[in-house]
């Protein structure tokens, strides 16, 4: 085990955010914070300094479906249905994306591709994302107010309908970049503490190493963290 005088953690600290951790290009991918694949919020082994970040945006899931009986027909009209959504969506304060774990952007060369056989039959849908972007002063109520409107408002064509699921997941756009801010969180946090016990005593750092980790905090808040482990002990040890 290595140790660490709470002066000098910051510095330890800081160099390792820029290894092998960051190896991937992480600064654009724009990451569901309730997908499966994240770390989960456990009280117990969860460390107490957080940095508490407003996510970027407020998504849900929009299922467009369409029952008109002939094939091409109903392609036709989800294709137009699609384009109003695509054409509204900038006025609506919306944007259109794909994915479950990784958001990426929706455009209108990705028509073809999106739509699919429903369960039921003489039925197709198109599965979409629709995010709105969280501003400073922003509410709960304001952001899912932004995409029921949209779901709401958008022309449809023929048979087609837009349903907009009731779920609500945040996103975070690169949350390893966040790293320094972190480990300065728990750099100051081993100084208070090393403080307290005197000066016989250091801080003994583990898990500095591990990405950043999230969970939810509040309806547009997330708390991130590294799940290290603190402890003091006397100099020397």
């Amino acid at each position: 085990m290595r140790h660490w005088k709470a002066a000098a953690l910051a510095v330890a600290a800081l160099g390792l955010a820029n290894g092998p951790a960051l190896a991937q290009n992480e600064d654009v991918s724009e990451i569901v914070v309730t997908a499966a694949r994240l770390t989960e919020y456990d009280p117990v082994k969860t460390p107490y300094v957080s940095l508490k970040k407003r996510p970027d945006n407020l998504i849900t899931e929009v299922r467009v479906v369409c029952d008109t009986r002939d094939l091409s027909q109903r392609r036709n009209e989800l294709k137009a249905t699609l384009r109003n959504m695509i054409k509204a969506a900038p006025a609506a304060g919306v944007e259109l994306g794909l994915g479950e774990e990784i958001i990426g952007q929706f455009d209108e060369t990705m028509l073809d591709g999106v739509i699919k056989p429903d369960n039921r039959p003489d039925t197709s849908q198109a599965v979409l994302v629709v995010k709105t972007r969280i501003a400073p002063g922003d509410t709960f109520d304001a952001a899912t107010g932004r995409i029921k409107a949209f779901a709401d408002k958008t022309p449809t064509v023929g048979r087609t309908e837009i349903l907009a699921s009731e779920d609500w997941n945040l996103t975070l756009i690169g949350p390893q970049k966040h790293r320094p801010q972190v480990i300065a969180l728990v750099s100051e946090d081993a100084r208070r503490a090393s403080t307290a016990f005197g000066p016989d005593y250091a801080v003994s750092v583990e898990g500095l190493q591990l990405p950043v980790s999230w969970y939810q905090s509040g309806p547009l808040e997330l708390a991130l963290y590294i799940p290290y482990r603190m402890t003091v002990v006397p100099k020397g040890r």
